[in-house]
Order: structure tokens, then C-alpha cells, then sequence
């Protein structure tokens, strides 16, 4: 079942790179802090390239003024995360969390079969906001589709 608002974020490892490789447990990251999550089925894909991180990164500064710290998460190795955030101008602070094994999208019930486009298991595309590792808001897409996680979508949610 995947998790649902009221929720404690589960315990998984997640990777990033930080004058190399370095791992962080979720739980741990969402502690003691207001944060999004958003999550995408993969770096370099069309739609996660051209729409969905590049609305984090117009929108970053908003969530930094309300307080709410910003983390973009996908089932890759966190190399090819580093590249990407490089080649998407990703400003400093905004996380970008490498769920290689899918581990962490296993724990949250995210996950989708997308071995029919050659990926293998990956994550829905979805976002999250915890606060002190409470899921008090998720919106998860239909397939195919880029609304209610946008960055623009969940600002207005948080700011209603």
C-alpha cells in the first residue's frame, strides 16, 4: 500500500554526491525539517528534463522563503543524478537523491514497471510534503501526465 498524509517517511538509503559518494538514511533527512520530495521515473527523460525539475528550479526560491527545503529523487545511480543537475543548472540546495535499487521507492509503494520502455522498475512520478518526517501532503500522477506534482501545483497547495 503506498503511503498516505500522517505517515512517517521510511527508513532507506538514498545516495548523493558530495566530494564523493555519500548516504543518507530518508528518515534521517526528513527529520526536524519541512520538505518536499519529488520524485520522477528518470534523469534525462523528456518530461523530467524539460518540465518537471525545470519547475523546481524556477520555483526554488519560493520554497526556500516559506521555509521548505526541496529534494528531487529517481531510481538512478547518484553519478548519473550529479550529471544532471549540472546539465539542469540545479541551484545549491536543491537535493538530488539517487534511489539506485529503488529501495526507498519500494518502501514508499511507488514504484511502476516500466520495462516495457527498457528501464526496469522505476518510481512514479509524484511529490511529497513531509514535516518532521510526517507525510502531510502526497500527490501522485496519473501516467503519462505532469499536474499535480509540478512545482507551481504544490506551491499553491502549501500556500492555501
Amino acid at each position: 500500500m503506498p503511503i498516505q498524509p500522517g505517515d512517517r517517511i521510511p527508513e532507506a538509503v538514498l545516495q548523493y554526491i558530495d566530494d564523493g559518494v555519500r548516504k543518507i538514511n530518508a528518515a534521517e533527512l526528513f527529520a526536524h525539517r519541512r520538505m518536499v520530495l519529488f520524485a520522477v521515473p528518470g534523469a534525462f527523460t523528456p518530461t523530467c528534463s524539460q518540465r518537471h525539475l525545470p519547475g523546481y528550479v524556477e520555483h526554488f526560491d519560493a520554497f526556500k522563503q516559506r521555509g521548505i527545503e526541496v529534494a528531487c529523487m529517481a531510481v538512478n545511480d547518484p553519478f548519473v543524478m550529479q550529471a544532471w543537475g549540472k546539465d539542469q543548472h540545479v541551484p545549491t540546495g536543491l537535493r538530488l537523491l539517487a534511489d539506485g535499487n529503488g529501495d526507498f521507492t519500494r518502501a514508499l509503494g511507488m514504484t511502476f514497471d516500466a520495462s516495457g520502455y527498457g528501464m526496469g522498475i522505476r518510481s512514479k512520478r509524484f511529490a511529497l510534503y513531509a514535516d518532521d518526517g510526517i507525510v502531510r501532503g502526497l500527490w501522485v500522477e496519473a501516467p503519462g501526465e505532469l499536474r499535480v506534482s509540478a512545482a507551481d501545483a504544490v506551491l499553491a497547495r502549501l500556500s492555501a
